[in-house]
This record gives C-alpha cells, sequence and structure tokens, in this order.
C-alpha cells in the first residue's frame, strides 16, 4: 500500500516553514537551525529562513538549503518588519513559523498573529524570558524548549502544558566521534610539543558563559597541572576584556585565544579535556559536540547540563563560578589517562544512545506539522490563562 502524499494547509504538497532567526553571530543556537533546515526531509518540507542582516549565519542556513530574507529584529519590532513578514508568508505559502530568540519570537508572534499562521518558539536558555511570556500570552504561541529545567520552569510561570513540548537538543554522531589518531594541528600551530596537554572552552565569549572562569582555573592549573596550556574557541563581546584579565594574571603563554573555528570536530580531536563554565545555559550543543567526540568533560551544574553528564562516570560537575573546583577536576583528569578514556568512552555512548540529532529533527518536524494542521485548537490552549 502506498503511503499518501503529505498536504499543508496552504494546499501544496510541502509544508512551508519560515525560520526567524534573531541574531547573526555563529552559535550553537545558529548551528542547531542549520542542522534542522538541512535535515528537514525535503520531500515533506520548505524552508524560508529569515535574518536579521546578512552574515554568516545567513550563509549557513542557504547553505543548508534555505531560501534566505532579510528582516531587522530589534527587540521592539519594527512596523516595516511586520509589514514585510505578512507579506513573505502570504505570497510565499507560509504554513507555520518557527522562531528562536525572544526578538524573533515577538516578531514571529504579530505576523503570526496578522497573518493567521500558526508560531513555534523553540526556547534555547535556560528559562523563558518576559518576552518570551508575553508573545506566547498576547499571540498564542506554541512554545517548545530544549531540556527538563526550561520545560519545568515554564510550567512554573503558568504556560499551559497543552502549547509547550521539550525536544532536547541534539548532536551529529556521526560528525562528531573519537579520532583515530591525536592530530598535532594545533599544538604545531600553538609552537607546542606533540604531549602538551590541552584543555579546551568552547562558546561564545559572553558574561553567561562565564569564560573569565576558565581563565582563572587556567591560573591554578599552572601550579597544579603546570604542562597544560589552555585553548578558548569562539568570539564575543567579552573577548577584550578576556585579553586583559590573561595578561594581568600573566597567562600570556598558558591561555590561548583561537577566535572563531570552523572545523570543531578537528578541534575536538586535539583536546584532552573540555570545560564549560556557564552561569547560565540550557543543553548546550558544544557540551554534546565534546561528548559525541569521546572527551571527558568538566561542567558546571546549571540548566539542562546535569541531564546530559553523568558525574563521575561521563564528566565532573561542578558548582558555577567556582574556578578552585574547575581547576581541582581539570588537573585530576590530566594526571590520569586511564580515566580519560574510560569517561569519554561513556560521554561517547550516552551522545550516541540519547543525544542523536536525527530525533531531534523528527520530533521538531512532526511538531511544526501538528501546528500547521490544528492551529485555532493550539493557539487556544496557548492563550487560554492570559484572559
Amino acid at each position: 500500500m502506498s503511503t499518501p502524499e503529505l498536504v499543508s494547509p496552504s494546499g501544496a504538497a510541502r509544508l512551508h516553514v519560515l525560520e526567524l532567526v534573531g541574531n547573526g553571530i555563529v552559535g550553537g543556537m545558529e548551528s542547531y537551525v542549520a542542522s534542522l533546515v538541512a535535515r528537514l526531509p525535503r520531500e515533506r518540507f520548505v524552508v524560508t529562513a529569515a535574518c536579521p542582516y546578512e552574515c554568516g549565519v545567513s550563509e549557513q542556513l542557504r547553505e543548508a538549503g534555505a531560501d534566505v530574507q532579510v528582516l531587522p529584529m530589534p527587540e521592539d519590532p519594527l512596523w516595516s518588519s511586520i509589514q514585510a513578514g505578512c507579506a513573505l508568508v502570504r505570497a510565499s505559502g507560509v504554513d507555520v513559523l518557527h522562531a528562536h530568540l525572544p526578538n524573533a519570537h515577538l516578531l514571529a508572534a504579530l505576523i503570526g498573529r496578522l497573518s493567521g499562521r500558526p508560531v513555534l518558539a523553540t526556547i534555547h536558555g535556560r528559562q523563558l524570558q518576559t518576552s518570551d511570556l508575553e508573545a506566547h500570552r498576547a499571540a498564542g504561541t506554541f512554545l517548545s524548549t530544549v531540556c527538563r529545567h526550561s520545560y519545568y520552569h515554564a510550567l512554573g510561570v503558568g504556560v499551559d502544558p497543552r502549547a509547550l513540548s521539550c525536544i532536547p537538543n541534539g548532536v551529529d554522531t556521526q560528525r562528531f566521534q573519537p579520532a583515530a589518531s591525536r592530530p598535532g594541528a594545533l599544538r604545531a600551530r600553538l609552537r607546542l610539543s606533540d604531549d602538551t596537554p590541552l584543555v579546551g572552552f568552547v562558546g561564545r565569549l559572553s558574561p553567561e558563559k562565564g569564560p573569565e572562569v576558565f581563565v582563572r582555573a587556567a591560573m591554578l592549573l599552572r601550579h597544579l597541572a603546570p604542562a597544560a596550556h589552555c585553548v578558548v574557541c569562539g568570539d564575543g563581546p567579552m573577548r577584550e576584556s578576556l585579553q586583559q584579565l590573561i595578561a594581568r594574571l600573566e597567562l600570556d603563554d598558558r591561555v590561548h585565544l583561537l577566535g572563531v573555528c570552523h572545523d570543531m570536530p578537528e578541534v575536538y580531536h586535539q583536546l584532552d579535556v573540555w570545560v564549560s563554565t556557564s552561569h547560565s545555559e540550557a543543553l548546550p550543543l558544544a557540551l554534546m559536540e565534546a561528548m559525541a567526540s569521546g572527551l571527558p568533560v568538566v561542567a558546571t551544574r546549571v540548566g539542562g547540563v546535569p541531564d546530559a553528564v553523568e558525574h563521575g562516570l561521563s564528566g565532573w560537575l561542578v558548582p558555577p563560578r567556582d574556578f578552585e573546583a574547575v581547576a581541582s577536576a581539570v588537573a585530576g583528569l590530566l594526571a590520569s589517562g586511564e580515566q580519560r578514556a574510560r569517561m569519554g568512552q561513556r560521554g561517547r555512548e550516552r551522545a550516541v544512545q540519547q543525544m542523536g540529532l536525527d530525533d531531534c529533527v523528527a520530533r521538531t518536524g512532526e511538531l511544526l506539522m501538528q501546528l500547521a494542521a490544528r492551529p485555532t485548537t493550539l493557539a487556544r490552549a496557548g492563550s487560554a490563562r492570559s484572559g
């Protein structure tokens, strides 16, 4: 028996999704959207993406297969963006809008309300922001969180469970996997010997990620693990202040700021330990990439991180802002190759079994289909408490 062709509410053979991305800096959220666009089945979905301006993210989305449009997305949406978005939705036959970050959520909520299209907003942070909650209540948007911590927070602030889901982030475990042998390109670039231990931080250099905690931990590692060097992969508003902190602590020869790294599998292959020092986090993509790459991790016990890291088995969980605990855990791992290998293998197994990207994409695709098919029912559920 043949499978009937899937028809969208607009009458087209494929569901047309408009992805609204509220940021232009390539990071975990942006990589998630690009992976989603690339993996949504072409026989079921067509994707248009809206970015606030032309940037690395817009190029990444084009490469993933999306038709990219520019819509400015300030915190207070511009009428010109609302008008252009409504025209885009109607002219292109968009069936459902999918927003990422509060500014994109607000814009999508207004466009969806005016054009009569359902809106899904994925909450990538640890908690809903006030503007997310306002958009949800005013326009009946559907919310999807990426970890249990965020899901229960949403319930706690009054989101109706009928308008809420939890779809954990996923990682491509084929792209990110342990290296057959450790390459030495990064060590050669930094003029280090092949046996120099490397400890890595991967993330945006912004306050919530706590990169200054990583630098202060490096200060202690100078004594606890004298041979170790630390690398920071990422960029952001704290870069200059980090450079100043590194200089003040006299760590110029031990802490290396690499900037944005494009070949992330290669970076993970050259690390011995991966560290997350975030003060606030949901379920970070870099954490799952490191685990899938077979690295032992040291991570702060925030948000959805404890859902991913088994304390003492695939890594160590430490309190946020505690650089002494970070340094102690890293030094312990560097002192035991056997423990690093055991924890890395356990993390890899956990990533393969529970963090696969295909499951994340499939569940998101099904949710988009459900929203497009039953927008009125779900919108009433989402706005039930706003009246």
